[in-house]
């Protein structure tokens, strides 16, 4: 299972929120650049970024600091927020991401998410962000009627590279992540899945690594905090 170290960007500095609130956000620094080569430092394989400001203006807000962090680091990255049209996937992907992540408009343009990972294979994953089973867009400030379980399917025959699962009530919270919610999405469809949201110990992580069935898992607060210490994770996931 691989262990995604997040960098959250808001008005250009590494921030984390709590329940995807962005009035309770909190800063842990003003150099994303410098936070990421740490945790390529620490050993990580891959660097998983999210534009909060831009998943509510629908575009990228944050480039400067995306790019900087792309130019810092050698190990691959993954970016939401913001990302609604064929020509902002291709312009990222072509400035060094290696993966983007569409999340609003998987809802709201399914064809986009297909016609992208035929374009681009293994380059596109899908971003499911949920409250109480239901998927929830634009920063999570929208919920819908949509079934988490019902949209990742309809992207079984998509191509997508993996499905970002994450569960808004225990985002940022420290309170553990939904194992059994995302343990039942993995087994529900044949694309990896990666679980995101309250991920705030080692234990957490060996229990999702020891459903089986979970390809990834995406922690930030976590990590600022200490909580988790990265080199050690990493090194007790490869045991």
């Amino acid at each position: 299972m691989i262990l995604y170290p997040a960098i959250d960007l808001k008005d250009g500095q590494c921030v984390r929120l709590l329940h995807g609130d962005m009035d309770k956000a909190t800063v842990f620094g003003d150099d994303p650049a410098a936070q990421a080569a740490k945790f390529e430092a620490a050993g990580c394989e891959w660097v998983h970024l999210v534009d909060l400001n831009g998943a509510f203006a629908g575009e990228p807000v944050n480039a400067a600091a995306v790019e900087a962090i792309l130019a810092r680091i050698k190990v691959p990255a993954q970016l939401g927020g913001g990302i609604r049209d064929m020509a902002t996937v291709e312009r990222w992907l072509s400035k060094g991401l290696s993966r983007v992540i569409l999340g609003t408009v998987a809802v709201e343009n399914p064809d986009l998410v297909r016609r992208a990972a035929r374009a681009f294979p293994g380059q596109v994953a899908v971003g499911i962000d949920a409250r109480n089973g239901r998927v929830a867009t634009k920063g999570w400030a929208t919920e819908t009627d949509v079934m988490v379980t019902d949209l990742a399917r309809s992207f079984e025959d998509a191509g997508v590279a993996a499905i970002i699962y994450t569960d808004i009530n225990r985002d940022g919270a420290m309170t553990g992540p939904n194992i059994e919610a995302t343990e039942a999405l993995a087994r529900a469809v044949t694309i990896p899945v990666i679980a995101s949201g309250g991920v705030s110990s080692l234990a957490d992580l060996i229990a999702l690594r020891d459903t089986g069935v979970i390809a990834g898992a995406i922690s930030g607060r976590a990590l600022y905090d200490g909580a988790i210490d990265l080199t050690a994770a990493l090194a007790a996931l490869k045991a």
